[in-house]
């Protein structure tokens, strides 16, 4: 894939990164999901004061694809300020293996 692809997807995940919610943890994560056909779909992690109703950017950016009758993924970026990149939950991973199996995980600091 080229490096110019990547970069733009990195790119578009900390630009949605500035619109994560986390008044609690102050921890603001962006994704952004890139399709086949080269269309951008970002997201950001939304908290809670309730920890279990929090979610994850991937997801977000995942939901907001598929909601919006998106699908063949090829490549998801996810941006946070943490050593070498967030890496995704269960949660996370879990639905990505389900709805884009083949998407390369790529994450930044």
């Amino acid at each position: 894939m080229a490096g110019n692809i990547k970069r733009d997807l990195v790119r578009a995940a900390a630009k949605a990164r500035q619109r994560a919610a986390a008044p609690y943890s102050k921890f603001k994560v962006g994704a952004a999901l890139l399709t086949r056909s080269g269309e951008i779909i970002t997201g950001a992690n939304v908290e809670s004061a309730s920890y279990g109703l929090t979610c994850c950017a991937e997801r977000v950016a995942l939901f907001n694809a598929l909601t919006s009758g998106k699908k063949d993924f090829i490549a998801i970026a996810v941006v946070a300020r943490a050593p070498g990149g967030p890496m995704p939950c269960g949660a996370c991973r879990q639905l990505l293996a389900e709805y884009a199996p083949q998407a390369a995980v790529w994450v930044a600091d």
